[in-house]
């Protein structure tokens, strides 16, 4: 039993397979037991590091898409010159990747392993039976005394057969190291073949644009929490001046109410009213939550890093924001406190939301949501879509670094966009994100509803339906769904989608994403709309990888649990500089309610 448990083990480990990708390539992944990792590139060579697996495991990895023969190498060249920008942003970010590969190896591992028990299981069982009783006594005596000769045969069979499968030959003893590699994750690989002169020719370009790509995204990050910071000691100091503003003096018994408690006068200001800018009601010792800019249209132009986004005239959105009486800022980061009917801040029970959308593979901006996410204690991470390119296999690491952009235990919410796809949204579910798909959820008290967005759009082609529903119908769809249920949120990527719903009044407030500029908060039916900026700063026929081209932007929304209502939001800005702004609180405005009486004006 053990012989066989162990042949299984064996036989599981050193034939598991994994089809995923490597940079821009779709690639093969294989455990060996040669103690190395290994890039095939075919005719171009190999690439190989020692591994960094325990024992003697190692990784065969089959890169895809090489041509066959020499004679086509040349014109591949400049495809992989292409890739470039592609190649860097994964070894941006390049346990992603490994620990995917780890992960995918490991299950088929464990599934062969089953596999091989279940055959060693039947065919031990009929041979038991066959051979009947008196034969297996003969067997087992002549046997007995072989067992550890006959296991460690077998196991040195299997060995032999599951690390010979592979026709590539060895790298030569003595291949120098690659010096272009020096402090990078690859550093000490050993190049083979033609590789090793694409290396010495434009490896240096390649590490060159890593290394300003890791440099700027390090430093946008610490950026962020240095801003963040400043915020909220601005703010701490302008609580303290308010506090002691409206502190009362003695004699002074203006701000007298009843049974002798001292506050302000009613001016009978509104509920709704703005505080002055400044104005802050800070929690002493809470994590600060950033600010927000007014809610106005962002003035960038819409972009995306291949297609503009296609827009309708007649349902999108004004991008002309117009102000509310919850236009003013509410001061303190994060400190924008909402008030019950009887007029008692209710700041703990908030929900913060993080929105995001429109990363396009940006991964570099995943540390920079990192830490937004942990400042504004964000609860819920929600992304209106467009989190890859093209919707391929090979973007699966760009799902996945953005699921773990997530701090532990906050849920990553997705309603993917018209450049995503089905396997999008098959990879989102695996890397552990929530994806819409039509129903609604509750994630953290919040009841969102959301669906894959039902355009999509590929290079060189024209945006189409991804099926047989248009976005017009689809929208009615989720207006029915939303009507039916009791939600507080749409979480879309196009912003007409969900024209229909808040028309009806069904869903209170829209977050969207797809025009690449911030749009919003502002009334449409009976709904509020917001649109999201990109937060991968995406430009017009620029790609999205690398340092900034535009500016990103994330949005911190809070949400009321009790009231069921947004309270305020606030807008933290990347621009190409480096420069980073967290904006002031901005109370989240409640759309106006228009009633109109035959013969009488219209009353609000």
């Amino acid at each position: 039993m053990l012989a066989c448990l162990l042949v299984a083990l064996v036989y599981g480990f050193g034939t598991a397979r994994a089809d995923l990708s490597l940079g821009p390539h779709e690639a093969r992944y294989a455990v060996t037991f040669d103690d190395t990792v290994v890039v095939d590139l075919g005719p171009l060579g190999t690439l190989e590091i020692d591994s960094p697996l325990p024992w003697v495991l190692g990784v065969d990895i089959e890169v895809k898409e090489i041509p066959a023969d020499l004679q086509a190498v040349q014109s591949s060249l400049a495809g992989l010159e292409e890739d470039l920008a592609a190649y860097v942003q994964f070894f941006a970010g390049p346990q992603t990747t490994v620990a995917e590969v780890a992960e995918q190896l490991i299950a088929n591992a464990a599934l062969r392993f089953g596999g091989a028990v279940l055959v060693l299981a039947v065919v031990g069982g009929l041979g038991y039976v066959l051979l009947g009783r008196a034969r297996r006594d003969e067997l087992a005596g002549r046997l007995a005394p072989r067992t550890g000769q006959l296991v460690g045969g077998v196991l040195v069979a299997v060995l032999v057969v599951t690390s010979s499968t592979s026709a590539r030959p060895r790298t030569p003893v003595g291949v120098p190291a690659s010096a272009v590699f020096a402090d990078t994750p690859l550093e000490g690989a050993r190049i083979t073949g033609r590789l090793s002169g694409i290396i010495d020719t434009y490896g240096a370009q390649v590490l060159d644009v890593y290394r300003d790509n890791e440099r700027f995204y390090d430093d946008a990050e610490r950026a962020v929490r240095v801003a963040w910071a400043e915020r909220a000691a601005q703010e701490e100091r302008a609580a303290t001046l308010l506090a002691a503003a409206t502190a009362p003096r003695a004699g002074d018994m203006g701000g007298q109410v009843d049974g002798g408690e001292s506050g302000p006068a009613d001016d009978g200001a509104p509920e709704d009213a703005g505080t002055p800018e400044g104005d802050a009601a800070p929690d002493g010792a809470a994590a600060p939550t950033p600010p927000a800019p007014e809610p106005v249209s962002d003035p960038s132009p819409p972009a995306t890093p291949s297609t503009t986004p296609s827009t309708d005239p007649t349902n999108d959105p004004s991008t002309e924001a117009t102000p509310t009486d919850s236009g003013e800022r509410l001061a303190g980061v994060g400190e924008a406190v909402p008030e019950d009917a009887d007029g008692q801040a209710v700041e703990a029970d908030l929900v913060p939301l993080l929105v995001v959308s429109d990363l396009h593979c940006n991964v570099g901006m995943a540390r920079a949501i990192t830490a937004v996410a942990e400042l504004s204690r964000a609860q819920v991470i929600l992304d209106a879509g467009d989190t890859t390119m093209n919707g391929t296999s090979v973007e699966r690491f760009c799902v996945s670094a953005f699921a773990d952009a997530a701090p532990r235990g906050v849920p990553y919410v997705i309603s993917t966009g018209n450049h995503d796809s089905a396997e999008t949204g098959a990879q989102a579910r695996a890397a552990g994100m929530t994806v819409l798909d039509g129903e609604v959820v509750e994630v953290a008290g919040v009841r969102i509803l959301g669906d894959a967005d039902p355009n999509e759009t590929r290079p060189g082609q024209a945006t189409r339906a991804t099926g047989e529903e248009t976005p017009q119908e689809a929208g009615v769809r989720l207006a029915d769904v939303a009507c039916a249920a009791d939600v507080d949120l749409l979480l879309i990527h196009t912003p007409y989608v969900g024209s229909t719903t808040l028309d009806r009044g069904c869903a209170p407030v829209q977050v969207s994403g797809h025009l690449h500029r911030r749009v919003g908060p502002v009334q449409h039916g009976l709904g509020m709309r917001y649109g999201s900026a990109s937060t991968a700063g995406a430009v017009e026929g620029e790609l999205t990888i690398g340092p900034l081209r535009g500016v990103a932007q994330m949005t911190v929304l809070r949400f009321d649990p009790e009231a069921r209502r947004m309270v305020d939001l606030r807008v933290v800005t990347l621009a190409p500089s480096g420069a980073v702004e967290v904006g002031a609180a901005v109370r989240f405005p409640r759309p106006v309610l228009v009633v109109t009486v035959e013969g009488a004006d219209e009353i609000e």
